[in-house]
C-alpha cells in the first residue's frame, strides 16, 4: 500500500424497515468514522434495507437497482465528501430476472473503483439467497484503490478458504467481508456460542493462512420473519478487525449499533509472510484434485 498504516472504520448497524432512515444513519456513521481519521470505511451486507432473504417474495426484487444507479450516486458522493475509500453492499439488478448480491467499492474521489459479485450463495432456512441472487461471475479479483488492493468477499464467502486464498494469490493486501449473520432464537446458548466462535475462528484463520489483515462487518439487532414461520434473526454483530496473525485489533459487541476506527499496520503482512512463508511452501504440484466436488 502507499501508506504503511491505515485507519479503518467499520459501521455495525441495526436496520429498520424504512430505507431512507437506514441511509441517513449510514451517512452519519460514515461521516463519524471519517471524522475520527478513517481512510477506509466498510459497511455490512445489504445495508440499505432489512435482510429481505428470510422469505421468498417476488415483490422484494423491487429493492434491487442497477449499478451505477441511485445508491452508487449516494455513496459515491459520501466517499468524495469524506475523502475515504468506501466498501458498500448492494442488491444489483443486472437485467430483467438477473440479480446479484454485489459489493461496490468507491475511491476517495467518489468514483467506482470496482465491484465484486458474491460467489457462494446460501440456501438455508431464513437465508433464502438462491431465490434472489445469481452466483457472481467476476471471479476472486482484488479491487485496486488509492490505498491498495482490497480483496472484497461477501458473507457466505467467508467460510471458504479457497476464496480467501485466490484473493491473496492475486495480490490482495487486505480481506474484507460485509456480512449478515445471526442466531435463530430456538438455538440453545451452547449452540449459539459454537456458531459465533466458528464464524470468528474461520475468518481469523484466513488471516493467518494468507498473512493478511481481515475486516468483517456484520449487522446487529433483531429482524422479524415476515412469514411468521420462524422467530426471525437476531444478528450477532461482533464485527471485527484482525491482523495477519489472526490477532484481534478491534471487536464490536453483539447488542447495538457501533462504529469502530482502528489502525492497521500494513507492514506486518510482509513481516509475517517472511516468518511464516506459507505461500512459498505450497505444494502446487499436488493440489489438482482440489477442483473436484468430492474425491471418491
Amino acid at each position: 500500500m502507499n501508506m504503511r498504516k491505515i485507519k479503518v472504520g467499520i459501521v455495525q448497524q441495526a436496520n429498520v424497515s424504512d430505507i431512507r432512515t437506514n441511509l441517513m444513519n449510514l451517512a452519519r456513521n460514515i461521516e463519524l468514522c471519517a471524522t475520527h481519521g478513517a481512510e477506509l470505511v466498510v459497511l455490512q451486507e445489504l445495508h440499505n434495507s432489512l435482510y429481505f432473504c428470510q422469505t421468498e417474495d417476488t415483490c422484494l426484487f423491487d429493492l434491487a437497482e442497477p449499478i451505477p444507479g441511485p445508491s452508487t450516486g449516494f455513496f459515491g458522493e459520501l466517499a468524495a465528501a469524506n475523502r475515504i475509500v468506501l466498501v458498500t453492499s448492494l442488491f444489483e439488478k443486472r437485467a430483467p430476472g438477473l440479480y446479484h448480491n454485489t459489493a461496490v467499492v468507491f475511491d476517495k474521489d467518489g468514483s467506482i473503483a470496482g465491484k465484486y459479485r458474491k460467489m457462494h450463495i446460501p440456501d438455508d432456512p431464513a437465508y433464502y439467497e438462491k431465490f434472489y441472487f445469481t452466483p457472481g461471475d467476476l471471479g476472486f479479483t482484488p479491487i485496486q484503490t488509492s490505498i491498495g488492493k482490497l480483496g472484497v468477499l461477501v458473507c457466505w464467502d467467508q467460510w471458504y478458504p479457497e476464496a480467501a486464498r485466490l484473493m491473496a494469490l492475486r495480490g490482495a493486501e487486505i480481506l474484507i467481508y460485509p456480512t449478515a449473520i445471526g442466531w435463530e432464537s430456538t438455538d440453545t446458548d451452547d449452540e449459539k456460542a459454537r456458531q459465533l466462535n466458528a464464524w470468528i475462528i474461520s475468518q481469523r484463520g484466513h488471516a493467518v493462512a494468507n498473512g493478511l489483515p481481515v475486516i468483517s462487518v456484520n449487522r446487529v439487532g433483531h429482524e422479524p420473519d415476515p412469514s411468521g414461520q420462524t422467530n426471525g434473526i437476531l444478528f450477532w454483530g461482533n464485527s471485527f478487525v484482525a491482523g495477519p496473525q489472526g490477532e484481534l485489533l478491534a471487536q464490536a459487541g453483539n447488542v447495538q449499533s457501533e462504529n469502530l476506527v482502528v489502525e492497521v499496520d500494513m507492514e506486518r503482512s510482509e513481516n509475517v509472510r517472511r516468518w511464516w512463508p506459507f505461500l512459498r511452501d505450497r505444494r502446487i504440484d499436488a493440489y489438482e484434485e482440489i477442483v473436484k466436488r468430492f474425491i471418491d
